[in-house]
């Protein structure tokens, strides 16, 4: 298919490809000619080679909503087949009638009311957004009648019905969070002197238990109404402890240190934790672990270049080693569903992974080259990342192409530093339920919230007068607990809205 570029002073340029941003001004066909227009947003430019994919994909989707919508009609259809002889009474057949038949009679045609306010609000929102379809499809066809290329016609009338749903479906979540402001207030009354560094912190899925990596040893604490009651030391690392993961299903948690040893810990019938398995086989020192939703694989990734993939299969083996890094991995994350990791490292790399559900087997998707290293990266859905490059004010969005699957940056958003130095430790971490990432950057702890509009608004920065802070955000958003060298203290921070 070749397509000549209509712009008068472009010679009639092949067109090459199509651009397929949202609100690009420019013609979307685009010939070499027009790539300078287009300059601001690259990275949503495709070939031509992968349109034809692109344009089925969102026909399938078309398809969906067609089927979908027959699909509640015919449950709507039956749920009214139900009533049907509640519908045909008239008030005279009443008298026919006993007290009891009338009082069932009533309480249904309360329920279909109850049925009919709950679907009018549900189905208004729906209408609404297919009414704007059909309008788009309406502009387009008057379009067509003064276009002589009906290709580019049919490529902007699905991209703007794209556009529109994902508008909509913006705006029904925006109904439903109606995030407000908070803060992180301080409980110092709660706060504990702790002299040696705390490299690492966790908390279990219900807030009920803390551990803190207190050098080589790891202290438990009992957390109760934002107190913390210590009540076992764990010292079987021989160096610091520099990473800490409760599992979900249960209270065992992992630990990892300088030591290069992972540690999988237990909890017996006396409540007390014990060893279950050590895995070795790093050769450097452990800076970032992972365990997946489903606690059958641990990712860990080590200042000797590698990431290590450690199946629950007869006790944990490690089954694959993925080595495309040339210098110490700081900071894994996963994606919502599970099947991508990225990891960033002082290579000025972040790497982006894929799981094959064929092949069983990790892959290196992409390379991502970045200006400046950063320690600390984290997932916020399954299509965007953000990225803390070193020493910057700046904190990096990335997104992910729908049509070749590559990452791309798309924003930098302000973020307070105070200090021309950092740490490696206390990852970034993402609450979906708040909307909320905390993330910390030189002498500071951002707390940063995720709008509806896909924006990001640093709702508070608690500066430590040092670089030294360590901690984690509890998993329902609620506690932000931290060390730092300043204070030399453990600290709780509780969760509050404005």
């Amino acid at each position: 298919m070749i397509i000549r570029c209509t712009q008068a002073d472009h010679l009639n340029q092949q067109i090459i490809g199509v651009c397929i941003d949202g609100i690009c001004q420019y013609q979307r066909p685009y010939c070499n000619f027009c790539l300078p227009n287009h300059g601001q947003h690259l990275n949503n430019l495709t070939s031509l080679e992968l349109l034809e994919g692109w344009i089925n994909k969102r026909v399938l989707i078309a398809h969906n909503i067609q089927q979908k919508a027959q699909e509640c009609k015919l449950a709507i259809d039956s749920l009214l087949n139900k009533f049907i002889n509640i519908l045909n009474i008239n008030i005279v057949q009443l008298s026919t009638f006993g007290l009891s038949q009338i009082d069932n009679i009533i309480k249904s045609l309360c329920l279909i009311e109850s049925c009919e306010k709950t679907l009018t609000n549900q189905l208004q929102q729906s209408i609404d957004q297919i009414n704007l379809i059909v309008k788009v499809n309406l502009e387009g066809k008057k379009k067509q009648t003064n276009s002589s290329s009906s290709d580019n016609l049919l490529i902007q009338k699905n991209f703007e019905i794209k556009e529109l749903i994902f508008e909509k479906q913006k705006h029904l979540n925006i109904q439903k969070q109606k995030l407000q402001p908070f803060t992180f207030e301080i409980l110092n009354q709660n706060t504990i002197r702790q002299g040696q560094y705390c490299f690492a912190i966790a908390i279990n899925k219900d807030n009920s238990i803390v551990l803190a990596g207190c050098d080589k040893n790891i202290k438990v604490f009992e957390f109760k109404q934002g107190k913390l009651n210590q009540i076992q030391v764990l010292s079987e690392h021989q160096l610091n402890v520099l990473t800490l993961n409760f599992m979900k299903k249960s209270n065992n948690f992992i630990s990892a240190s300088e030591d290069k040893q992972i540690i999988i810990w237990q909890i017996n019938q006396n409540n007390q934790w014990i060893i279950q398995q050590r895995l070795n086989g790093h050769s450097g020192q452990i800076n970032s672990l992972l365990l997946k939703n489903d606690e059958d694989v641990i990712i860990s990734g080590s200042s000797d270049l590698s990431i290590k993939f450690w199946n629950k299969s007869n006790g944990w083996l490690c089954q694959q080693t993925i080595k495309n890094h040339t210098e110490s991995i700081y900071q894994l994350s996963l994606n919502q569903m599970q099947n991508k990791l990225i990891s960033c490292s002082r290579d000025s790399q972040i790497i982006v992974m894929e799981y094959s559900q064929k092949d069983c087997i990790w892959s290196v998707m992409q390379t991502i080259k970045v200006y400046q290293y950063g320690y600390r990266l984290c997932f916020i859905n399954d299509n965007q990342f953000t990225f803390q490059p070193i020493y910057q004010e700046q904190m990096h969005v990335f997104e992910m192409n729908s049509c070749n699957k590559q990452f791309f940056k798309t924003k930098e958003i302000t973020v307070k530093s105070g200090s021309n130095s950092c740490d490696y430790l206390f990852p970034q971490q993402y609450i979906k339920s708040k909307c909320l990432l905390v993330n910390k950057n030189g002498q500071n702890i951002n707390l940063i919230r995720k709008k509806e509009n896909g924006d990001f608004m640093i709702e508070q920065t608690i500066q430590f007068g040092h670089h030294y802070i360590f901690g984690q955000l509890s998993e329902n958003g609620e506690y932000l607990i931290t060390w730092d060298s300043k204070s030399k203290e453990i600290q709780i921070r509780k969760y509050k809205e404005l």
